[in-house]
C-alpha cells in the first residue's frame, strides 16, 4: 500500500491557488489537488485578530515527495508562514497506484 498522505494549506486569491496546484502536479510533487471554494479565515497572527478570505487547498501526494513538496510550496507561497498540514492517509491499492505513478515514487 502507498504511504499516501494529504497535505492542507491556504491561498490568498484564484490565480495563485490554481498557479500553485498547476505548478505542483507540474512537477510532479503532487498527484491531485483539489482547489476549493473560497472560505473565512480568522485567525491571530503577530498577536493582532486576522479576518481574511482564502482558498483552501487539498494536496495529495507520497511520504517520499513530503520534502521537495514543502520546499517548493514554501518558496512559492506569498504567506510569511503558509500553512502546511500533513495528514497520514490510507488509500485503496489502485488509487495508492495511481498517486505514486504520478508523483514518481
Amino acid at each position: 500500500m502507498t504511504d499516501l498522505i494529504v497535505i492542507l494549506t491556504t491561498m490568498p486569491d484564484d490565480e495563485r491557488a490554481d498557479a500553485l496546484a498547476r505548478t505542483l502536479v507540474d512537477e510532479r510533487l503532487a498527484a491531485c489537488v483539489h482547489v476549493q471554494a473560497p472560505i473565512s479565515s480568522t485567525y491571530r497572527w503577530k498577536d493582532v485578530v486576522e479576518r481574511e478570505t482564502e482558498r483552501p487547498l487539498v494536496i495529495k501526494t507520497t511520504r517520499a515527495r513530503l520534502q521537495d513538496l514543502e520546499t517548493r510550496l514554501r518558496a512559492l507561497h506569498p504567506y510569511e508562514l503558509p500553512e502546511f498540514v500533513v495528514l497520514s492517509a490510507e488509500a485503496g491499492e489502485a488509487y495508492g497506484r495511481w498517486v505514486s505513478g504520478a508523483v514518481g515514487s
